[in-house]
């Protein structure tokens, strides 16, 4: 079978609600970013559908799968191509028989191997390890190690890394096997948005 997840980069988490929220995914996108999750907290339905729907309209003009974060019913109604799932939310099974064969479920695996067996084995379409670095928005995370990236290779899916990635400690995540890097505060807290997320493509670019 197919992967679901094709492909390698920059995977771009928003980090709303901000006025500004479908302007500089736009700028991410044309920047060169190949994933995006639409990530808000807030209880707010009717914006939240909104700009979801919006997104998910530039990311199909792109090309690139829009994932959201923890909500399965607004994944559905917003027609994005997948969920991503953390540790407290929605059982990966239950979430595959609402979105279907074909969407795209990720997981959050922090620093557990174990629990990256497990998910792999329950069909997770792509597996995300960090914090690797000190993160502004989780700044109490657990911490991950680069061996974790390369122990997962044996599992043959997409491995994400996320937590404090920059543009100049990104590299070393690559080689340790991060088919995505996943990035918030250091695209969409860039003056320049489209600037930061084409730094970011570019480690993808073979020297």
């Amino acid at each position: 079978m197919q992967a679901r997840l094709q492909g390698r980069g920059l995977y771009v988490i928003t980090d709303g609600p901000r006025p500004d929220l479908v302007d500089v995914v736009a700028k991410a996108l044309a920047g060169g970013a190949r994933l995006v999750q639409y990530r808000d907290k807030s209880d707010d339905h009717t914006r939240r559908l909104s700009e979801a729907s919006a997104i998910q309209a530039l990311c199909t003009a792109h090309g690139v799968p829009m994932i959201v974060n923890d909500d399965v019913a607004l994944a559905l109604a917003a027609g994005a191509s997948g969920v991503h799932l953390g540790e407290d939310d929605s059982d990966l099974a239950a979430a595959r028989a609402v979105l279907g064969p074909d969407a795209i479920i990720g997981v959050s695996c922090y620093d557990s191997i174990e629990r990256a067996r497990e998910l792999a084995a329950a069909g997770a379409d792509y597996l995300a390890f960090g914090a690797f670095f000190p993160s502004p928005t989780k700044p109490h995370a657990r911490r991950a190690s680069f061996e974790l990236l390369r122990q997962a290779a044996a599992l043959g899916l997409p491995r994400v890394a996320i937590g404090g990635i920059t543009p100049d400690n990104g590299q070393p995540l690559i080689d340790a096997g991060a088919d995505y890097l996943a990035v918030i505060s250091a695209v969409f807290g860039d003056p320049d948005v489209q600037g930061a997320a084409t730094r970011f493509a570019q480690l993808f670019i073979p020297h």
